[in-house]
């Protein structure tokens, strides 16, 4: 088994503990490669490095413009080595090759995005109501960035995270999901070769509560980034309150994909299967619940049972395979307790409902695409996030009713909406509580569009040119151009 270091300072460097953790491949059930468990110590070694790098390094001392560059190298060597990339994030969490291929095209191109925008960050110019003053912003970098990443695609939040981060002028410790490090650590391995100079991308692997905590509480740290559970989210928000660092949070949702009767039925089908068995549910824009207009009820729910059933699961790596499996034995075993808890609560289950075995199922974490009907919007299975391929069949009789199905929820991530009206289409997309409404189309990322969550969905904002500014802070500066006294004297009396 590949045995890995942590990346700090630009050198890789064994645990302070000199203890690692087994990374297993969810689809053959094994361990293939060890991590780093990394500490407090070892965190906090990172920090220092990035903060060093910041204030006295080449990084210090670089324009806008050469930051820029070294954004471009890295997406560079990224594209050189996708293929390779990809195939050890599947090893990792069991998402599909052919996802994972085209993830890693986008992921080069993220890098490109912000390194165009490296030097296009300006303060302005304010028009004073005070005469013989001068004044102007400047935007500067907000510091250290703690970027904490999830399980289900490590390199993608490690991108959306370092990208805005560095064009910023911040410089970034990562510390990936214990469950999924190995591609997080790969991608260090190019970074020397990008010209990344050291400090300004650490990598400390290791738990959560010894590692990920270290760096939340760490007194250097300005800025932390998370994606992850609301729970943990909540944990974060707390303790990084407590001495002003600035949050950003992408979080749960539960999010309502709604079919009216003057929809493209066949689109709309396709597009809930896909919305919900994608990387088996395993997304936090899933969309595990569908709200379904009573007339067309019965026979939308038939395009949708007879596309489900036609899914193939198997080894990620095979181009034919739809599913892949849960990526960690403790999602597993969640996904499992919510198919009792919808039984429980009364939901009918008409597809799936199992454990899914066989031939080619290797590991023992495949779940059979499962939906349930019957369900209403009081339910567990409707309200809480399971992160598994479960689908919940919600009905509702008019328009009025489908805003309030779909925003009757602690969350507000993401929403689709499927109909043929442009007016409807409007009027859905302002009352729906989501920061994303997908409108005849669901998943449909951008980098270019900025991705976040309302209500318990999380703060602040990734993608887009809206992301750089949750790295920047604004500085004032007045300047009196009076040559005698100040423009603002004290009067004295």
């Amino acid at each position: 088994m590949k045995k890995y270091q942590l990346y700090i300072d630009g050198a890789w460097v064994d645990p302070d503990g000199a203890e690692w953790l087994d990374t297993v491949d969810p689809y053959r059930g094994e361990a293939w490669a060890r991590i780093p468990r990394g500490n407090d110590k070892d965190a906090s070694r990172a920090v220092e490095a990035a903060r060093r790098a910041m204030k006295e390094g080449p990084w210090a001392g670089m324009t806008a413009s050469q930051r820029g560059r070294i954004l471009r190298n890295i997406g560079d060597v990224i594209a050189a080595n996708a293929q390779r990339l990809a195939e050890i994030e599947v090893r990792d969490n069991g998402k599909l090759l052919a996802e994972m291929q085209g993830q890693l095209g986008a992921i080069s191109e993220v890098w490109y995005f912000y390194a165009g925008l490296a030097d296009k960050i300006q303060g302005s110019t304010k028009p004073l109501e005070k005469a013989n003053a001068f004044a102007f912003t400047t935007r500067e970098p907000v510091g250290v960035v703690a970027a904490l990443t999830a399980w289900n695609s490590p390199l993608w939040f490690a991108t959306v995270k370092s990208a805005p981060a560095l064009a910023a002028g911040c410089t970034v410790v990562i510390k990936p999901s214990e469950f999924a490090s190995a591609s997080t650590l790969e991608l260090a391995t190019l970074l020397e070769e990008a010209g990344v100079p050291a400090g300004v991308i650490n990598v400390v692997t290791g738990l959560g509560p010894e590692a990920g905590s270290a760096l939340v509480e760490h007194p250097d740290v300005a800025k932390i980034t998370f994606t992850g559970s609301e729970t943990t989210g909540a944990r974060i928000y707390e303790t990084a309150a407590r001495t002003m660092k600035r949050v950003a949070l992408e979080l749960g949702g539960k999010s309502p994909n709604i079919v009216f009767e003057d929809a493209d039925l066949d689109l709309a089908a396709t597009g809930v299967v896909s919305g919900i068995f994608g990387a088996a549910g395993q997304m936090c824009s899933a969309g595990s619940r569908l709200l379904v207009q009573k007339s067309i009820k019965d026979a939308f729910v038939e395009k949708v049972l007879a596309i489900a059933r036609e899914i193939q699961l198997g080894d990620p790596m095979d181009p034919k395979t739809n599913v892949g499996p849960i990526a960690t034995p403790p999602q597993y075993e969640k996904v499992l307790r919510y198919l009792e808890v919808a039984a429980e609560d009364g939901a009918r289950c008409v597809l799936g409902g199992k454990p899914a075995t066989g031939p080619g199922l290797e590991g023992g974490q495949f779940v059979e695409p499962t939906v349930f009907d019957s369900v209403t919007n009081d339910m567990r299975i409707a309200q809480e996030e399971v992160f598994g391929p479960i689908l919940s069949i919600i009905t509702f009789e008019d328009e009025e009713e489908a805003i309030r199905l779909g925003n009757d929820i602690v969350y507000g991530l993401v929403a689709g909406v499927w109909t043929k009206g442009i007016g409807r289409a409007l009027r859905m997309s302002k009352a729906l509580e989501a920061g994303t409404v997908w409108v005849n189309t669901y998943r449909t990322y951008s980098y270019v569009v900025p991705f976040g969550g309302m209500k318990r969905s999380g703060l602040g904002r990734e993608h887009g040119v809206e992301s750089i500014e949750e790295f920047l802070e604004t500085k004032s500066v007045v300047i009196s151009t009076d040559d005698g006294a100040p423009a603002n004297a004290f009067v004295m009396r």
